[in-house]
């Protein structure tokens, strides 16, 4: 991605401030989702390779697939937890360094209990990133700039799924497959030096100027002192149910993309590893522009004074009309034009996710951020772990046809988004009040 960050800032339509160290922040963690999403991606990739040389059914792959979203559900919810509890310098580190020894594993096994073992360990310590990346995008950046600067990191998983199909055939042909994990794990703990290096909270980091801290700092003006919010008090917010029901509903359609596409791909039009290259960077070019596409129209929408919620929910609209086309794909000859379906499709869940994330930091307090986002994650990986079970199934029963996923595909976005207006159309409780007042100013 060539985007540059100070360049993005100028985009949100803000007065420039006195330095602009946010960013960086927001490339560390554009690097750690890149990474995530090479670890999680090699899996899927090597999917032809795996059913030929270990004699998988679809069946056994979904299964696979499904103990990593079980694990990554509780990532997902312990994880948000953590990082509420012991900072997002010291948690997300611990969440990379897990995950890229869980990645390097992999290379070492050979069986499905083998492979569900370090799936599961990925997908347990990959669910702190999310949660981690939130939390921090909401202490180091205005509420102007957080749906953009979430739309900016989040592109990174459509990086990672960029350079991988890209790299990793190559990897494959030198070093062999088991390798490949191995290279991803290194990678990994490379960058944990990077962030213990170069990360801390705005109000120790010498690095930040006085000019940029006010900025940073001016939309809470008001705001009490950020406190750890019980747990169960956070199902008091409807902003926890509209960001829960919106991730289940739509997170293991993203999943499905990134563990069966190339499969479909290889099936369907018979497309091998070196051939998959093209298809896939394209599908997750696309995706990119739409993460930051996402992020951008909503906070273009409250530069020009409209409410925070308000511009999430008609940013998110907008992108949940992208992936409705998909469902014409099963039905396509031509490799192509499926192709570009998918990239529209994926383009709109991660402009849809740019906004869906933010929604919990406009309506909770700071306390509860990564609270919410793993609960959100929970769900959602709970989801997608049945969700990965029936895909396998399904295929298996009906011979690889694909015409009921991708039409259930394109239903969960509209459906996602009508569900959560529903939800937040009610009325405020008064502490939720206050904070989506704050985050107005």
């Amino acid at each position: 991605m060539t985007t540059s960050f100070g360049a993005v800032a100028d985009a949100a339509g803000a007065s420039a401030p006195a330095g602009r160290y946010r960013w960086v922040i927001c490339g560390l963690l554009f690097a750690s989702t890149t990474l995530c999403y090479m670890d999680r991606q090699i899996f899927g990739l090597l999917k032809p390779t795996l059913d030929i040389e270990l004699g998988w059914s679809e069946t056994v792959y979904g299964d696979v697939v499904a103990t990593f979203s079980l694990m990554y559900a509780c990532g997902y919810l312990f994880g948000g937890r953590l990082m509420d509890r012991i900072g997002v310098r010291r948690g997300l580190s611990l969440a990379v360094a897990g995950w890229s020894i869980s990645a390097a594993l992999h290379g070492l096994m050979s069986s499905p209990l083998g492979f569900k073992f370090a799936r599961g360990a990925l997908g347990l310590t990959e669910g702190g990133n999310f949660p981690a990346s939130i939390k921090a995008v909401r202490e180091w950046f205005p509420v102007r700039e957080r749906a953009l600067a979430t739309g900016v990191f989040n592109a990174g998983s459509n990086i990672g799924a960029i350079v991988t199909p890209i790299s990793l055939p190559f990897v494959v042909a030198l070093v062999g497959w088991r390798s490949a994990f191995l290279i991803a794990g290194a990678l990994g703990l490379i960058w944990v030096a990077l962030w213990l290096r170069f990360y801390d909270s705005p109000e120790r980091q010498r690095r930040l100027s006085a000019e940029e801290l006010a900025y940073i700092k001016a939309g809470d003006a008001g705001a009490p002192e950020a406190a750890r919010v019980p747990w169960l008090a956070c199902f008091a917010y409807r902003g926890t149910w509209a960001y829960a029901l919106g991730m289940l509903l739509t997170s293991p359609v993203w999943w499905f993309y990134l563990n069966w596409v190339p499969g479909y791909l290889h099936q369907r039009f018979g497309v091998d590893m070196m051939a998959s290259i093209a298809p896939l960077v394209a599908i997750y070019l696309v995706a990119d522009i739409g993460s930051v596409a996402g992020g951008w129209l909503s906070s273009r929408l409250i530069g020009g004074g409209m409410p925070a919620l308000r511009a999430r929910m008609i940013a998110m609209l907008c992108m949940a009309m992208c992936p409705i086309p998909v469902a014409l794909v099963s039905g396509m000859s031509d490799m192509w034009p499926a192709v570009l379906l998918i990239a529209l499709a994926a383009a709109g869940h991660q402009g849809l996710s740019a906004n869906l994330y933010t929604i919990v930091s406009d309506t909770l307090p700071p306390g509860a951020v990564s609270s919410v986002i793993g609960i959100g994650g929970f769900a959602a990986g709970v989801a997608g772990m049945f969700v990965a079970m029936a895909v396998g199934r399904i295929l298996d029963a009906t011979g690889g046809n694909y015409m009921v996923l991708f039409v259930g595909a394109a239903a969960a976005y509209p459906l996602a988004v009508l569900v959560m207006a529903l939800i937040l159309r009610r009325p405020s409780p008064p502490a939720e009040r206050s904070q989506t007042d704050r985050d107005r100013s």
